[in-house]
């Protein structure tokens, strides 16, 4: 699930043919003309540069595409290639996507191009500090790297000619965190339905049997999305995810009791979120002949995700106030409504 001012990590297909390197970059390309710091970022609107990234979101390409082609003649410079010494990167095309609906994010593309040395075998990419993270996918060569580097970072040695055989173990590992990034601190969604979930019974018994519930049918859909056999436009998506918010924390200020028909209700709403997942992972890219360490690693990333947000919930108020006579009336119904205003809130947003 993506929103307009969500930070998504950029992705980036490498191809070296003939000693010619490809590095197309699909990016949110507004919010590095806006000159926003996008490491450990999660959303623009905690920048000082969100009123010109809402700006530079509204504008076609005829209008942006000549920003970018200035930011990027001088961008490029800092993202660095090794292979036997420095390559030298020029920008080769820009293509920016149409405006389209303002309340979902617009990728848009980058494609940088140099030479590779003759002799050389092997590269390393050095990504830019202030980027923000990057998914890195080499093409057309068997056994390609895949890689999650952070800003700032290099990668390790990739061979020109492919070869790089990951075990499952390491691709297992290597999609845990972009699972996790997309509940902490990006998925806003999640966590607030998460914590829905955690406002009705702060019991971890009770609680561990919805988040069970909508670990296993978030889970089902995203392995299809994932996939490609479930295919629902994040139009519908989008506005039904924003419902289900509203939805637990409705019933969280109506009822006081864990019905049997929420556990049922809430794996409905799990196999809507899963779809919202497999879109993200489907961006991201699954590495060939790795499909299902890759899509556990990200599930796993997921549920740490979502532990963590009911971990530090029950620290910061469970532990301390689930026992108070109060508790119901003083935390978990105004937290509820908080919720359900800012589930409404996007229900609205886009539908529109």
């Amino acid at each position: 699930m993506a929103r307009a001012h969500e930070v998504m990590p950029t992705i980036a297909d490498l191809t070296v043919t003939d000693g010619h390197l490809t590095l197309e970059l699909r990016l949110n390309v507004e919010a590095f003309v806006a000159g926003i710091n996008l490491d450990g970022m999660d959303d623009t609107d905690a920048s000082d540069q969100s009123a010109t990234y809402d700006a530079l979101r509204a504008m076609d390409e005829a209008q942006l595409a000549p920003m970018v082609q200035e930011f990027a003649e001088i961008w490029v410079k800092q993202i660095v290639v090794m292979a036997n010494g420095p390559v030298t990167l020029k920008v080769a095309d820009i293509i920016v996507s149409d405006v389209g609906a303002l309340d979902l994010p617009r990728a848009s593309f980058l494609v940088v191009t140099g030479q590779i040395p003759p002799e050389a075998q092997q590269l390393t990419l050095t990504w830019p500090k202030g980027a923000g993270n990057m998914v890195l996918r080499q093409q057309a060569v068997e056994e390609p790297f895949t890689g999650y580097v952070e800003a700032g970072k290099t990668t390790a040695l990739i061979p020109i000619d492919g070869g790089v055989k990951q075990t499952s173990g390491e691709v297992f590992v290597r999609y845990i965190p972009i699972g996790f990034d997309h509940i902490i601190p990006k998925g806003l969604d999640h966590i607030l339905f998460v914590l829905g979930l955690f406002f009705l019974s702060a019991r971890l018994g009770p609680l561990l049997w919805q988040i069970s519930a909508f670990t296993l049918a978030h889970t089902v859909t995203l392995g299809l999305g994932a996939l490609g056999w479930i295919n629902v436009p994040a139009g519908i998506v989008e506005p039904l995810i924003a419902a289900s918010i509203v939805y637990v924390a409705v019933e969280n200020i109506l009822v006081d009791t864990l019905h049997k028909w929420r556990i049922v209700v809430i794996f409905g709403f799990g196999l809507l979120h899963g779809l919202g997942f497999a879109s993200v992972l489907g961006e991201v890219g699954l590495p060939a002949g790795q499909f299902i360490p890759a899509l556990i690693g990200f599930n796993v990333g997921v549920e740490l995700g979502q532990l963590s947000v009911i971990l530090l919930a029950f620290l910061a108020v469970g532990l301390w106030f689930r026992h108070k006579p109060w508790y119901r009336k003083r935390i978990s119904v105004p937290a509820s409504v908080i919720i359900a205003l800012i589930g409404a809130f996007w229900f609205v947003q886009r539908l529109i």
